[in-house]
């Protein structure tokens, strides 16, 4: 889709304007005829976001308003909370209509969407929590407004919930509650299907992660009485927005040796659960109320992402909007794997913290200025992420 300006235009801003490592320079000469922005306009990249009270959404949160935005010309405009694809297919046009200049995704409704939507409304795309599945991927990785996804694979979330797993069962647990949070949410579906592989379960018959998978997608939700094996699951709650007062009563009733989660219990559950003894496990960030939790010796295994690992993402965006759209050495849309840090006490936990934290974030100026640049390739981003 046409921008507003012409592509006679873009091409005369091209040759007399150089593109800058610093974030103040609007969107660059793209294949559509593009053109870039005033140096004097700061960058708008509007963020859609599902969840906005949970501990690593508002890590992420603090990470762009509170560093990125300080360092760089760029404002970071954030949405409600999104509860449907028509919510997030909403929120998109909104922020093009007003001439935002790209969109970061922390909702997973319906990515496909977002991505035509975007490409739609020519503005720039990018994935920051989550990723597509391998047929998204190579349904969408051409598409031109598409920059790219960094995070955890779907394989990796799943490795991470069957580590928990495993930790736990190597404790010697023998019940266990779990709290799977937005099953729709990929990222979530898979992590709660290894937690139940790593306590050496299966699930309807099956430890395979793809016959996992499938199974749960089609319940949408955890069936219990499709779990056997070593370790009772005696409890599943689903989602903050589902789960009750008296449902998380009713399983701390039945005694599960430990409260298993993939994501957000400390945000919701994290009081309750102490105030009962119950030791709890989550897949969420390092965060002060994370330590809170795990200096009180209730959260005894956190899996965690630090809050600027979502700084390449940001990278990726700024590139794009200032001409220099990245690709793979394919010629495709960036996509590159994060892993998870894991802590199973106070001293693991604070040497992430403490390291990514304030005005010292992992990814800070000086790291992500190296990424920032006309001349940056897919190569010096691929290193960067792979050196944290």
């Amino acid at each position: 889709m046409k921008n507003r300006f012409t592509k006679l235009l873009s091409l005369t801003l091209v040759g007399v304007m150089s593109v800058s490592m610093l974030a103040g320079c609007g969107k660059g000469d793209s294949a559509d005829g593009s053109a870039s922005k005033s140096s004097k306009d700061s960058v708008k990249i509007g963020v859609l976001v599902a969840d906005v009270s949970g501990e690593e959404a508002i890590g992420f949160r603090n990470y762009y308003e509170k560093y990125i935005q300080e360092n760089y010309d760029v404002t970071f405009d954030y949405t409600d909370a999104l509860e449907s694809a028509e919510d997030e297919k909403s929120a998109i046009e909104k922020f093009a209509s007003k001439g935002y200049d790209a969109i970061i995704s922390l909702s997973s409704s319906d990515r496909a969407q977002q991505i035509e939507t975007c490409e739609e409304y020519g503005v720039y795309y990018a994935i920051a929590s989550g990723v597509l599945d391998e047929e998204q991927y190579e349904t969408y990785k051409g598409y031109e407004h598409f920059v790219g996804q960094i995070g955890p694979s779907n394989e990796t979330e799943f490795e991470a919930g069957k580590a928990m797993g495993e930790y736990f069962k190597s404790q010697g647990v023998g019940k266990v509650a779990m709290y799977g949070a937005f099953i729709p949410n990929p990222m979530h579906v898979y992590r709660a299907a290894g937690v139940i592989a790593g306590l050496g379960d299966t699930y309807g018959g099956t430890d395979d992660m793809n016959g996992m998978i499938g199974q749960i997608f089609g319940d949408q939700a955890i069936d219990l009485s499709k779990i056997e094996g070593d370790v009772e699951v005696v409890a599943y709650l689903q989602g903050y927005g589902d789960t009750t007062t008296d449902e998380l009563n009713a399983a701390i009733q039945k005694a599960p040796d430990a409260f298993l989660s993939v994501g957000m219990a400390t945000t919701f559950f994290a009081q309750t659960l102490s105030q009962n003894d119950i030791q709890f496990a989550d897949i969420d960030s390092f965060t002060e109320m994370n330590l809170d939790s795990m200096t009180n010796g209730t959260l005894t295994y956190l899996a965690g992402k630090y809050s600027s690992s979502i700084g390449p993402v940001f990278a990726l965006v700024m590139n794009a909007v200032n001409g220099n759209v990245i690709r793979d050495n394919d010629g495709n849309a960036v996509s590159l794997s994060q892993g998870y840090l894991v802590a199973t006490d106070v001293d693991s936990f604070n040497q992430y913290y403490v390291t990514d934290n304030g005005d010292t974030p992992i990814y800070d100026k000086e790291s992500l200025d190296s990424i920032i640049g006309d001349s940056v390739t897919f190569e010096n981003i691929k290193t960067l992420v792979e050196s944290k």
